[in-house]
């Protein structure tokens, strides 16, 4: 196939990118750059894919540019961009959710309507859900969510469904729950743990550490999501999560396991739109897409702790050979 995989720059996308083009796929990465996090750390997700024969890559904003140079020849989408952030998603930096989340959405549905797709594939968030559930969460579960970013992930669902049901887009929602692993953005939780770890560094925790996440390796979103974009299961609401949970206090032990270091925890307040838990039934995604999450947790964060290790020392060997240079010259 050739797939158009938006925000393929990023953490997942970018992971995703890679994974079609092992697989033989032909691949348009999608990507506007947008300054929530440094380009460079999405410059390097991307150096692999800019040097491969069948990739390429452009950068425009779908909220705002002419899409259809990026679906030239394209039979399959995995729509990932979006601004993401739970916490960032309140006051004057809603109107940014609105059109990276909301607008561009319809704009892309909007641009591959009638056109001759064999799959759409939306990442949407368990951060649909809220804050309300007690127990592991099935698809029919109420869609409430309790943060602005939430909102932007639900009324991209919405639109995902209108234009499959009124215009025949093949597309089906995803629902990740809690996506860590290597390049993973640098203000999410696992990635500050393992950086403070390194660097010996204490770590904010927010509220007592009860809070429970479904973490969920990024290898496993990915296989999940190749999976859709092949079964194309039209219409439907896919959780995709690992189907077991983890105290943050929990997974803070983990990280110190990992290192081998310990943490200095500091508790601060609850932070406004942080959800007490999210959990997954995933029975749907085994039964549809005929898939199940492979990486435990401790293994996962032990991958991540290697590429860590990994980029601080090449950042190490760039400075240094930085340094000869100047000397030299």
């Amino acid at each position: 196939m050739h797939v158009l995989v938006t925000g393929g720059a990023g953490f997942i996308g970018s992971h995703l990118a890679d994974r079609l083009l092992r697989d033989g796929h032909q691949v348009t990465v999608v990507d506007c750059f947008d300054p929530y996090y440094a380009r460079e750390a999405k410059e390097r997700n991307l150096a692999g894919i800019r040097r491969h024969a069948r990739a390429r890559v452009l950068e425009l904003d779908l909220a705002r540019d002419p899409l259809e140079p990026a679906l030239e020849g394209v039979e399959a989408v995995a729509h990932l961009a979006a601004r993401a952030g739970v916490r960032a998603s309140w006051g004057e930096h809603f109107a940014a959710y609105l059109g990276h989340n909301v607008l561009a959405t319809q704009r892309l549905l909007e641009a591959v309507r009638g056109r001759r797709l064999s799959a759409f594939a939306y990442a949407s968030s368990a951060s649909v859900y809220g804050d309300e559930a007690t127990e592991p969460v099935t698809e029919e579960a109420p869609t409430r969510p309790f943060s602005p970013y939430g909102i932007t992930k639900l009324a991209g669902e919405h639109l995902v469904r209108l234009y499959q049901r009124h215009h025949g887009v093949p597309a089906c929602a995803l629902r990740y729950f809690s996506v860590y692993g290597p390049r993973e953005r640098p203000d999410k939780g696992i990635q500050i743990f393992l950086q403070a770890a390194r660097e010996g560094r204490p770590v904010e925790v927010h509220g007592d550490g009860s809070q429970q996440r479904d973490f969920t390796y990024v290898d496993d979103i990915v296989e999940a999501t190749v999976r859709a974009l092949q079964r194309s299961p039209v219409g439907e609401a896919i959780n995709l999560g690992r189907g077991h949970t983890v105290a943050l206090n929990a997974l803070l032990d983990t990280v110190e396991r990992v290192t081998g270091r310990r943490l200095e925890r500091r508790h601060g307040p609850v932070i406004a739109g942080d959800v007490r838990i999210t959990a997954a039934r995933i029975e749907k995604a085994q039964r549809v897409l005929g898939w199940s999450p492979t990486v435990l947790v401790e293994e996962g964060v032990r991958r991540q702790w290697e590429s860590v290790r990994q980029a601080a020392a090449e950042a190490g060997k760039d400075a240094g050979r930085g340094t000869r240079a100047g000397g030299t010259s």
